[in-house]
């Protein structure tokens, strides 16, 4: 992380006077799930892991990091990318609406 955001965060709260949320749910950008689908989480990035709980329709998920595992086709495509949307929990990428067929977060270390 860069230390600019908050520098710049402290300035907006002491010129405004205007309290900020300092969360990182806050701050963490959702994506929506493909419409029509209950989507599956999984403990791992691959459809061999077990699944851990199922979203529900029209939900929305951040992605923390994304990491290769199983190709999946779904509504926007074939691809390896799983998306890590909480601690132990992944998604595949075929059916979150990131705008984009490759990475847009860093890899899950």
């Amino acid at each position: 992380m860069s230390v600019e955001p908050v520098e710049e965060a402290e300035r907006s709260t002491h010129e405004t006077g205007m309290p900020l949320v300092t969360t990182l749910a806050a701050a963490a950008t959702y994506f929506s799930i493909a419409p029509g689908v209950s989507l599956n989480v999984r403990s791992g990035p691959g459809t061999g892991y077990p699944i851990v709980k199922s979203l529900p329709e029209g939900s929305r998920v951040p992605i923390h990091c994304q990491t290769p595992g199983t190709r999946v086709t779904g509504p926007y495509g074939t691809t390896s990318i799983w998306d890590n949307i909480a601690s132990g929990q992944y998604v595949s990428d075929a059916y979150v609406n990131t705008g984009s067929d490759g990475y847009i977060r860093p890899r899950c270390g």
